[in-house]
């Protein structure tokens, strides 16, 4: 952990000149965030198998409404050196994330000057419906909708399958998720529509709700689990 740090370290004093130079004589050090980003991918990472442990890949660093206003012209820069820290940590550590990994700033107006707090969460990179475009229109005409990682995507009969394999129609990178993981099937009859979320023998199961399910119907507003993604199915009359 020392070298990572040190390493950043040596990085930023070269990158850190003039303006830039003056904007990190803040109460916050760019060193302290990094030492907590560390923390944070310590502390969150839990085990997939004997020889995998899956840590966050998109964080958010609170800043006081001072500090933020003195680093934020300078975001860019530190958010692409506490990523190559991040990555040497991770990679020393043997770790895995569930996809490209995201550092950004935000202002907390709760957060004195010198204080800041790093959020964490495991964002699978997801791949659109081959042939499907994610459009409002697409989205408002749809009956059946899913949101994935703030990705909504319209479902038209007979549904799709989700998985982690390039055979899958809705392609999710979640390490948690097998190849072929579950299929949402999408049934029509006249006005009505149901959905039945069926689990295609995963390795880790399919939670809906809550519970882990084999075969279930889905209702409006429900939570599927997969791996580590949730997926939230949305039904509306079509508009």
């Amino acid at each position: 952990m020392a070298g990572v740090l040190q390493r950043f370290e040596q990085r930023l004093e070269g990158a850190v000149t003039g303006a830039f130079a003056r904007a990190f004589r803040s109460a916050v050090q760019p060193v302290e965030i990094a030492a907590a980003l560390q923390r944070e991918v310590d502390n969150s990472a839990h085990i997939l198998s004997r020889e995998r442990m899956l840590v966050p890949n998109d964080f958010t660093v609170e800043l006081s409404p001072s500090d933020f206003e003195r680093l934020n012209p300078f975001s860019t820069t530190l958010a692409e050196e506490l990523s190559t820290l991040v990555e040497e940590h991770v990679t020393e550590q043997r770790y895995t994330m569930a996809g490209p990994l995201e550092i950004s700033f935000k202002k907390a107006g709760d957060l004195s000057t010198g204080r800041f707090r790093v959020r964490s969460k495991t964002q699978a990179s997801v791949t659109p419906v081959a042939g499907q475009r994610l459009t409002e229109t697409a989205v408002r005409s749809s009956n059946v909708v899913i949101e994935v990682n703030g990705m909504k995507h319209p479902l038209s009969p007979p549904g799709l399958v989700i998985g982690r394999g390039n055979e899958a129609d809705l392609k999710i990178d979640d390490p948690g998720i097998s190849r072929r993981h579950a299929q949402i099937k999408i049934h029509q009859n006249g006005d009505d529509t149901s959905v039945t979320i069926v689990d295609l023998d995963s390795t880790n199961g399919v939670v809906l709700n809550g519970h882990r399910v084999s075969t279930a119907a889905v209702a409006d507003g429900s939570e599927i689990r997969l791996g580590n993604t949730v997926i939230i199915i949305r039904m509306t009359e079509a508009t």
